[in-house]
């Protein structure tokens, strides 16, 4: 069991660091050109697990049709708008916003899987958020939030990045749900890898045309040194072959909304590996945030337990 939970944590805190090393990125190529970067090797990688490991990298083809929706949903489009959104915010404002996608996960999973969803859950839920709000938004705006409302952010508020990265999170929210009709007769690494390599294709496309099209447009292949490449090549086989991997691992099959309740951690990783690498400190406010994201993954995932009535009234 312990083994168990050790790699469940693994996709999220690998995530937490795989941002970090992906936005000096942006320095020297676009969006698209780090988004099908990080997808395109991963997906041969776990095809290569998949084949060596699994005894063969092939989809059923009843599941064709959904592989499909959930590369393009999951691969090509929460990955691009995630670069999109990286290169247009702060990384502690986007972490907020992407980590807020176990809000829609779990309404999805009530609504297609009957994923019971008591008050203890919600609240939990709702301490979570509150919890990366925490971590990932600095004081001056905490506290001047609720006076000046999204204009404490910046003198354009939510047109940069934000809402680029509010649809990344609602792409990997839906990306999840569909993940689990992609798997009903398919090895879920063989389809992982397979809707990894098929969303990258897209933004390979894209990103190979817009030179031509647009002379301004950044280089289809970038001029990076060897720290970089190391930053690219940790984001795309750790940060996505490894944590894709084990996310759709485990989403396939199990509690949804306890298992994606995991994503509130993905900053505190984040800051914990800071603390033990650069020597960076965390502030009251943040630790307040790593206390809550804590709370609310222990009440997600005994909210059974912790509300007996509820599993009657509201299945």
């Amino acid at each position: 069991m312990p083994q168990r939970w050790l790699l469940m944590l693994l996709p999220f805190a690998l995530w937490g660091t795989a941002m970090a090393a992906m936005k000096p990125l942006l320095a020297g190529a676009g969006p698209l050109t780090l988004a099908w970067l990080r997808l395109l090797p991963a997906g041969l990688v776990l095809l290569l697990a998949a084949r060596l490991w699994r005894g063969g990298c092939r989809v059923d083809r009843r599941d064709w049709l959904w592989l499909l929706l959930f590369s393009l949903i999951d691969a090509t489009a929460f990955q691009g708008l995630l670069a999109r959104g990286l290169a247009g915010t702060g990384a502690g404002l986007g972490s907020v916003l992407i980590d807020s996608q176990p809000l829609a996960v779990a309404l999805l999973a009530r609504s297609l899987f009957g994923e019971a969803i008591n008050p203890v859950g919600w609240f939990g839920l709702l301490l979570g958020l509150l919890g990366i709000l925490c971590l990932g938004l600095p004081v001056p705006v905490l506290r001047h939030w609720w006076l000046m409302g999204p204009a404490a952010l910046a003198e354009r508020p939510w047109s940069h990045g934000e809402l680029w990265m509010l649809a990344a999170a609602l792409a990997m929210a839906f990306g999840t749900v569909i993940s689990r009709y992609a798997c009903r007769h398919s090895d879920p690494l063989a389809v992982t890898g397979w809707h990894l390599l098929l969303g990258s294709l897209p933004l390979l496309l894209v990103s190979a045309l817009a030179p031509l099209l647009d002379p301004a447009a950044n280089a289809f292949w970038p001029a990076w040194s060897g720290l970089d490449w190391a930053l690219m090549a940790y984001a795309s086989l750790l940060g996505s072959a490894l944590a894709y991997g084990l996310f759709f691992w485990f989403a396939s099959s199990g509690d949804l909304t306890s298992f994606t309740s995991l994503t509130f951690l993905t900053p505190v990783f984040a800051l914990l590996c800071g603390v033990a690498l650069l020597g960076e400190g965390l502030q009251p406010l943040q630790w307040a945030g790593v206390l809550l994201a804590l709370v609310s993954v222990l009440l997600i995932n005994r909210r059974a337990s912790l509300w007996h009535p509820a599993a009657e009234v509201m299945p």
